[in-house]
């Protein structure tokens, strides 16, 4: 049989053969991503001023926390509050303005007005410039905002560390960061951030 009468019979069978080919490549697998940790503060709205309330020039109360999308495993969470336009002590620290860590790993948030206190009834512990407490904004009426940021971290651990005894509270707030911070290294799950502005009324 010549050629020319082969080609209609040989054709279909070849294209049968070409999708076959082309399906051997596997695709790439699509890797999902799960959605970031997200914290909020209902009092003001993130990058918003700060009301007087929770300030010292106010009531100097802790604002009301929330996080959504805990990451899985998580044990325990830590918070950070600092104000990174004060240079404490000619340095590079930021002002601690609350440490908070243990904070259980089913916690959803801190309630507003947390009371004062070295060690919290949950098991939770905290530090500040001002002592086992909250310490509010504070920056003077004649300089700058300054940005009060509030740090949310998860961790899939528990840290077995207890706040500085350094006579000076400042002190024993920045030894007692420096030490949570570096206990948390390669436990940390997940972060958020969140921010508030304020400087005392004129």
């Amino acid at each position: 049989m010549k050629l020319a009468h082969l080609l209609p019979l040989l054709l279909p069978v070849a294209m049968n053969f070409a999708p076959a080919a082309r399906g051997q490549a596997t695709p790439a697998p699509t890797t999902q991503r799960t959605a970031p940790m997200i914290l909020t503060v209902s009092a003001w709205p993130d990058g918003g001023p700060i009301p007087v309330k929770y300030t010292q020039a106010g009531e100097q109360i802790s604002p009301e926390l929330k996080w959504t999308n805990v990451p899985a495993g998580t044990q325990s969470f830590v918070i950070n509050m600092l104000d990174p336009d004060v240079a404490v002590q000619r340095g590079t620290e930021t002002q601690p303005h609350w440490i908070v860590w243990n904070i259980p790993g089913t916690a959803t948030g801190l309630p507003e007005g947390m009371k004062q206190g070295a060690e919290l009834p949950d098991g939770s512990r905290q530090i500040s410039a001002s002592g086992p407490q909250y310490r509010g904004p504070g920056a003077a009426a004649n300089g700058p905002m300054h940005h009060y940021t509030f740090e949310v971290y998860a961790l899939d651990t528990k840290l077995d560390l207890m706040p500085s005894t350094a006579a000076q509270p400042v002190g024993a707030a920045l030894e007692t960061r420096a030490n949570v911070m570096k206990a948390m290294q390669g436990h940390v799950l997940g972060k958020a951030v969140y921010v508030g502005l304020f400087r005392r009324p004129q």
